[in-house]
């Protein structure tokens, strides 16, 4: 039978082909998820030494601060890292919505058995017609 060491050792991430790891954002007060992005070792590094969390932007090529535009900013709590250390999970305190939609998580639609969608939140008032 193999057994598993289940005690503390070095954090080592795993980054992927472009030096990056998924981190999960969840609210440390309702739990819930708010927003998948990615981190590079920079962003990573950052989020830590000033309790904001950074993110690498994908398709800008740069490091963000989470609400740096909007004010909607993620304070980091705690940061976990699952298993294998190829996935982080950031508990935060979400200041306003956490979506570019405004709304409070970027997981707002529900997928039905048929396929089609629901709305968990609807858009905000600016977001809908007269």
């Amino acid at each position: 039978m193999k057994s598993f060491r289940d005690e503390a050792s070095d954090f080592l991430p795993q980054w992927n082909e472009q030096g990056l790891i998924p981190a999960i954002a969840q609210d440390i007060h309702d739990k819930e998820i708010k927003m998948m992005a990615w981190m590079n070792e920079e962003s990573l590094k950052l989020t830590l030494e000033t309790g904001f969390v950074h993110y690498w932007a994908r398709t800008r090529k740069k490091i963000w601060k989470k609400g740096e535009e909007s004010g909607h900013v993620q304070k980091l709590v705690e940061l976990r890292v699952d298993c294998d250390q190829d996935c982080l999970l950031l508990l935060i305190e979400q200041t306003g919505p956490a979506c570019h939609t405004d709304r409070p998580t970027c997981f707002y639609r529900r997928v039905t058995a048929d396929g089609g969608v629901s709305f968990l939140y609807k858009p905000p008032a600016s977001q809908t017609a007269p």
